[in-house]
């Protein structure tokens, strides 16, 4: 037996025995409750050390992952579900409370000193056909812009198209000479489907992953721009540059993902 296994020695008698023995060859006496582990090291079986015991008021580390918030908001497109039940709830106050459009805080006319009306003019629906199709395209391409951006990045963008479409629509209808009327979210459809086309299109072309249906894209964003020939209150102006402010966050976006 060599020199490194006779590690042991006996408290009974004071012999050298090996260290992977409960007990003492030579007197019997009691060395441990149980033989440790082995492990093989090289050609070699050794003990392994035991494992250090948690103190009482120790606690055990958490485990590295995603956060509980994180957990909690994977695959629930909230910032989609709010703008599309926000709306609805309008939808409902115009019908059931008599108020004008004007009142619920379209863009009717002049905006003067209402800078508020830029944002709350994507909310205000004259009919719930209008709404239905702004809902549609939400439903459809809302989620994927909230998977890759995350909720609170999602709802500045698509609140974003839709401020910056209503200010475009008003600048521009005024400067033409005519009084502006503009109200429902045309911009922030158009704009969260061009963010999406544009994140889409970078991730196949640059994964050479599996492509997306480009004809049923373009019919959707066809749609939205055609909404002005049947809806008076839907701005050719604002869905149009509801769309420029969603491609362009679309391409930054792509451009600045980590990894990239």
């Amino acid at each position: 037996m060599s020199d490194t296994e006779l590690s042991v020695v006996c408290k009974n008698c004071s012999s050298e025995v090996s260290p992977y023995v409960t007990e003492c060859p030579y007197c019997g006496a009691r060395l441990r409750k149980r033989a440790p582990k082995l492990e093989r090291r090289g050609d070699a079986l050794e003990a392994s050390e035991p494992r250090r015991k948690r103190g009482r008021g120790e606690r055990r580390r958490p485990k590295l992952g995603r956060s509980r918030l994180e957990t909690f908001n994977a695959g629930r497109p909230y910032a989609t579900i709010a703008l599309i039940v926000v709306s609805a709830a309008m939808v409902v106050v115009y019908a059931a409370s008599g108020l004008s459009l004007d009142e619920l805080g379209a863009i009717v006319g002049s905006v003067g000193g209402d800078f508020w009306r830029y944002l709350t003019a994507s909310f205000a629906y004259a009919d719930t056909g209008y709404l239905f199709v702004i809902g549609v395209i939400l439903a459809i391409f809302g989620p994927g812009v909230e998977r890759r951006l995350g909720l609170m990045p999602t709802l500045l963008l698509l609140l974003g198209c839709g401020t910056l479409g209503m200010l475009a629509a008003d600048g521009i209808v005024s400067a033409l000479g005519d009084q502006p009327l503009a109200a429902g979210g045309n911009a922030i459809a158009l704009g969260c489907l061009e963010a999406w086309f544009v994140m889409r299109r970078t991730e196949v072309r640059e994964s050479d992953g599996e492509g997306f249906d480009l004809i049923g894209v373009a019919v959707a964003a066809g749609v939205i721009i055609a909404l002005p020939l049947f809806e008076d209150t839907a701005n050719v102006y604002a869905g149009l540059a509801g769309g420029l402010v969603g491609a362009l966050a679309g391409l930054a976006a792509s451009r600045l993902r980590p990894g990239d």
